[in-house]
């Protein structure tokens, strides 16, 4: 008996001792359960055993008691029943085969995860200066529903007399490289690069001559390269100006971002600068950035045809013809950076000497004020307004610097066009998954500035003094990776002359980030 119980605490101290090395782990776990299953099995041959000892302890005073009357030997009559021994011991040790079966489990896992590894690093992309490079992108597929003509359909930035259109679209894809670089000056570099396929994009109406005329499918839209210290930047860009750092949220217009040439100054310029932190308060920050900026020219660029000449001049490129950069600055008091969507507000200004072909001189300038507020119930404000002369170079001035009319006695009237605009934009994001917008741009030049160089045919955008947007959208993400968005869009644009067009646009997207 007391053999018995010495197996059985050694089956449980083993046991014990096996659960405590698996240390969680999982391929012990079985084992362990087998441990305790032959404990089991163990006891209830114990418990038999003594109950066959109990009959034999009876049987054996039955004996002695027989024996006792008769006188005969009590050891030859026992010899029988004692010959009956208790069952052998059980042992719960785990064999050397199951050992080794444990031991094939992990290295097995282990080769598993080698492989991983390897393909992992096989598969990851590799630049020339062996330094990490990253490719990101959105494919995104487009569906709108446009009432009345617009200028491009899947693209609408300006409405125009005529009927509407519905339509799908991918072009509005992006793809993008991001590539982190070595120390310099003890500074970290980065850059990336950002490219779609809204290229070459075909005019909806005839009397519209649309101003992009890449010939291929692929469009650069924007580069950074950046040397980062601690509190100062420098770079070079090809992105929307410093003065205006802000866009209103949609997932159907990012060919062009939402409230484009309706407020939103966001044409992609090539730019060089710097930019400098400086602590302002406990939790708020001064930033200050200026750069040099090669301005493109506005979209429409009128030719002029002076006393029937054969030849054609073309009023541009004023910016480049001018041999002096445009000059930007832009200073913002940054809110707490534990702030979600960082609340921020800021001025800026610009100036450009521009000078075309036929001698003209003219300067293109602008003051701005942009903001954004966070208040009470996930809302935030965002709001840019300006105030400047020639910006269709920027997104602006109704897609022209400036308007002319012939004069067969003097050439030609020539002014360059004031502009005054902006935007503003609720949104409400109830959590990561979905947020809600609202917003409103518009973008005017100075009517009566305007009215007496009115196109009697033509280029629709010649004659167009003052363009409006209004826009509401809702964007979900149900996952990491996917995004979905309902959007209802209503543009309004005012010729000069005339009663304004109207559209009314309803877009639904659907985005895969990769």
């Amino acid at each position: 008996m007391r053999a018995a119980l010495l197996v059985l605490g050694l089956l449980a101290c083993s046991a014990h001792t096996i659960s405590a090395q698996s240390g969680g782990q999982g391929a012990l776990a079985e084992k362990v359960q087998k441990l305790t299953d032959a404990i089991a099995h163990t006891q209830s041959q114990l418990d038999e055993s003594q109950r066959q000892l109990d009959e034999l302890r009876h049987q054996l005073t039955a004996v002695q008691q027989e024996l006792a009357r008769t006188g005969g030997n009590a050891s030859t009559a026992s010899t029988p029943e004692t010959a009956q021994s208790a069952p052998p011991a059980v042992s719960a040790q785990p064999s050397d085969e199951s050992k080794s079966t444990d031991v094939a489990e992990v290295q097995e896992k282990q080769e598993f995860e080698t492989s991983q590894i390897a393909t992992l690093d096989q598969e990851k992309v590799e630049s020339e200066s062996k330094f990490p490079v990253k490719i990101t992108g959105l494919l995104l597929l487009n569906s709108f529903v446009n009432t009345g003509a617009v200028d491009i359909a899947a693209t609408p930035t300006v409405a125009i007399p005529g009927g509407g259109s519905t339509g799908l679209s991918v072009r509005q894809t992006i793809l993008g490289f991001d590539a982190r670089g070595p120390h310099l000056l003890g500074a970290s570099s980065f850059a990336d690069l950002r490219v779609d396929f809204n290229g070459n994009p075909q005019p909806g109406n005839a009397n519209l001559v649309y101003y992009y005329t890449n010939p291929t499918l692929l469009r650069l839209r924007t580069a950074h390269a950046t040397l980062q210290w601690k509190n100062t930047d420098a770079f070079f860009a090809l992105d929307r100006p410093l003065f205006s750092p802000d866009t209103p949220s949609s997932l159907t217009a990012t060919a062009e971002p939402a409230l484009a040439w309706s407020g939103n100054l966001w044409s992609w310029n090539p730019q060089f600068g710097a930019r400098q932190n400086l602590r302002f308060g406990a939790s708020h920050d001064l930033r200050f950035e200026a750069a040099l900026m090669d301005v493109a020219d506005a979209p429409i660029v009128p030719a002029v045809n002076l006393n029937n000449a054969t030849t054609t001049p073309v009023l541009g490129p004023g910016g480049e013809q001018s041999r002096w950069p445009a000059v930007e600055t832009h200073f913002e008091l940054l809110g707490s950076e534990s702030e979600e969507g960082n609340s921020h507000f800021g001025a800026g200004g610009y100036f450009a000497p521009h000078h075309n072909s036929l001698g003209d001189n003219y300067d293109s300038w602008a003051g701005t004020l942009d903001g954004r507020v966070l208040l009470p119930g996930h809302l935030q404000l965002t709001a840019n307004a300006y105030r400047g002369l020639a910006l269709g170079g920027l997104g602006g001035g109704a897609y022209k610097d400036f308007a002319y009319k012939v004069n067969p006695a003097a050439g030609y009237y020539f002014r360059p066009l004031d502009d005054v605009g902006g935007w503003a934009e609720l949104k409400e994001k109830v959590n990561q998954r979905i947020e809600f917008n609202g917003a409103y741009g518009t973008d005017s030049v100075f009517a009566n500035q305007l009215r007496r160089y009115a196109a009697t045919s033509g280029n629709a955008y010649l004659n167009l003094a003052a363009n409006r947007t209004f826009t509401g959208n809702v964007i979900f993400s149900p996952s990491a990776y996917l995004l979905l968005s309902l959007e209802y869009r209503h543009i309004e644009s005012s010729p000069v002359v005339g009663v304004p067009a109207v559209s009314n646009i309803v877009g639904v997207a659907a985005g895969y980030k990769f």
